[in-house]
């Protein structure tokens, strides 16, 4: 803590060290310009005083002062920009500035001159640019250079342009008034200087503070895991950190001005309500849903009140989804228990009943009306015999041979089986087909995983032939559906998709579709979509449905990919040996085969 917080004084150092060097060089430049503009207005009005009034001031001496003072500011001007020694630049102008307004002012008169006034500003410029000795220093000198200049005129040890003659002691009282008046002048500038530096250090680092605070604050605000969003009153995002960001997967960008309530597809909490916090869903740009808890609070500053609202979340969708599995799982649990209970109780005497109609209906003295409810008492017994056969298949314990396979095959396979039977029963129904990569390695059941897909692309036709048209219209117009079916790299996994045209499924319905008995179709166990969850899951991958009633419905199943890095005799021996042992699990089996899991 030490070490950096050293370092951070040297970096503030530095920085204030390089916005000295800026300041004392903007100030040299500015210093120039000015003298440039002061010179030009001086020569401007004394030319008009010599053309207007008559006057015996010298205009050679005068202008050869004027250009000379010119040379010297452009000559510091271009010093400026070459020189990085600003204190002796700052030293040299001001002796230069003394030297030049006492020639100006012996030229123009002396004691009667009226630009003497040029030695206060110089005593000015002295404390606004160098310490403030240097302030008196200035005002030292120009007493001694105007002291002079004067009593050199007395004297006539130079030329005089001076109109009046004051006798010495008139002469002196000017001298000593304008020394007066010079370290007054130097007091007062250097004390004001003196109080407008501590001033200007205590700006920079009450600014150097607050930037250092916005800075923290900041930097606390975009490092929270959790999703926070900033709106004004009417809310209008106003900031996103960068969790919220990924969550809601949009850039601050296309999130700023929008209005936050229309990000969600349920009402946000409100502050001061009943309740400061909600869950809300919300559909991501992939079509993904996700569910957040959101809380609220007043974005309050105590000088000028609220200004908008903090609405701070967290991704509660993994939650959730595990929460459906544990009860899902729960109730799979239950049903398997239910159904090993259940199924010799009820198989043995439903054969019996099955047996004993059978032999009932072949007698010939049946009418055609008792024919026909034997055909029913044994049409309902082979289906209970079908529900208490998919219980039991349920509820044993399967056994996985899982290897190296490739699901492009597995998909073709399943797909080819279904063009056929389709073609054959003239559905109109139609098959696409989106595989961009060649080979999809994964390690699984490839019976088990033909079973998922069969029972996914027989869900698909079900679901648009129960709103085909009729068959005469049908061949007419050729509209049956479409399947189709995509497979995709997900980053490490592959992901399946099965998207039919059918009716879809309302949001209800989509939540509790892999749970036993939800059964959407005529005649349906509602065991199918159970036996695929158990199957995804024992290979530890993911399933779920999306859909929209009218906009047809996709079942998604995503596996993760498997890199092949050692021979395959030794990975064959590995699984070989995990299902004799009843270790089914891929991550086993991919962790003996060497196996790189993505």
């Amino acid at each position: 803590m030490n070490r950096e917080r050293r370092t951070t004084n040297d970096q503030r150092r530095t920085t204030d060290f390089m916005h000295s060097i800026s300041d004392e060089r903007n100030w040299l430049t500015w210093l120039v310009k000015v003298r440039i503009l002061i010179l030009m207005v001086l020569l401007a009005i004394e030319l008009a005083v010599i053309r207007l009034t008559p006057s015996p001031l010298p205009i050679m001496p005068f202008l050869t002062g004027m250009v000379l003072w010119f040379v010297l500011s452009l000559f510091f001007l271009f010093l400026v920009s070459v020189w990085r020694e600003h204190r002796l630049q700052a030293i040299l102008q001001v002796l230069s500035d003394l030297a030049m307004v006492t020639l100006v002012v012996h030229v123009t008169g002396g004691i009667d001159s009226s630009l003497n006034f040029l030695y206060p500003l110089i005593i000015v410029v002295a404390c606004m640019l160098l310490p403030r000795v240097w302030g008196y220093l200035s005002a030292a000198l120009a007493f001694i250079l105007f002291g002079t200049i004067l009593e050199l005129d007395y004297y006539l040890v130079v030329p005089s342009y001076s109109t009046s003659h004051p006798k010495l002691k008139a002469l002196q009282v000017v001298i000593f008034v304008n020394l007066f008046a010079y370290f007054a002048i130097a007091y007062l500038a250097g004390l004001l200087m003196s109080k407008l530096r501590q001033v200007d250090v205590q700006l920079k680092d009450a600014s150097g503070a607050l930037r250092n605070l916005q800075a923290l604050h900041e930097n606390i605000v975009q490092s929270m895991s959790g999703g926070v969003i900033t709106t004004s009153l009417d809310g209008r995002i106003t900031l996103v950190n960068r969790a919220a960001q990924q969550l809601l997967e949009i850039s601050e960008a296309e999130l700023r001005g929008r209005s936050v309530a229309d990000l969600f597809q349920d009402p946000l909490p409100h502050f001061g309500g009943a309740r400061a916090d909600a869950e809300v869903r919300y559909v991501a740009s992939n079509g993904f849903r996700k569910t957040f808890r959101v809380l609220v609070s007043a974005l309050n500053v105590s000088a000028r009140g609220d200004l908008g609202f903090v609405y701070s979340f967290d991704d509660l969708t993994e939650i959730r989804r595990l929460e459906r599995e544990v009860r899902m799982q729960d109730r799979l649990a239950a049903v398997g228990r239910l159904a090993a209970a259940i199924a010799h109780e009820i198989r043995n005497p439903l054969t019996s009943i099955a047996g004993s109609v059978s032999m009932l209906s072949d007698a010939p003295s049946l009418s055609s009306e008792e024919r026909h409810l034997l055909q029913i008492v044994i049409r309902e017994s082979d289906r209970l015999n079908n529900i208490i056969t998919d219980f039991l298949a349920y509820s044993r314990g399967k056994q996985y041979t899982f290897a190296r396979v490739n699901l492009i095959p597995l998909l073709e396979d399943t797909l080819t089986l279904l063009e056929h039977r389709l073609t054959a029963e003239n559905s109109g129904i139609k098959l696409q087909r989106n595989f961009p990569k060649s080979e999809a390695w994964v390690l699984a059941d490839g019976d088990k995983l033909k079973q998922v897909f069969w029972n996914f692309c027989e869900n698909a036709v079900r679901a648009m032939k129960s709103q085909s048209q009729p068959q005469a219209d049908l061949q007419a117009k050729n509209k049956g559906g479409i399947l189709n079916v995509v497979l995709a790299e997900r980053g490490s996994d592959w992901e399946m998709s099965f998207s039919d045209t059918g009716p879809g499924i309302n949001p209800q319905q989509t939540e509790k579709i892999f749970e036993p008995f939800q059964s959407n179709f005529e005649g349906g166990t509602g065991l199918g979509l159970a036996i695929v969850y158990q199957i995804v899951q024992a290979h530890e991958g993911k399933v779920w449905a999306r859909s929209e009633p009218g906009k047809g419905t996709s079942f998604v199943v995503r596996l993760r990919s498997l890199e092949y890095s050692h021979d395959e005799s030794s990975t064959r021996a590995s699984l070989s040996k995990s299902a004799s042992a009843g270790e089914a699990s891929p991550s086993a089996l991919a962790a003996a085969s060497g196996g790189k899991r993505g």
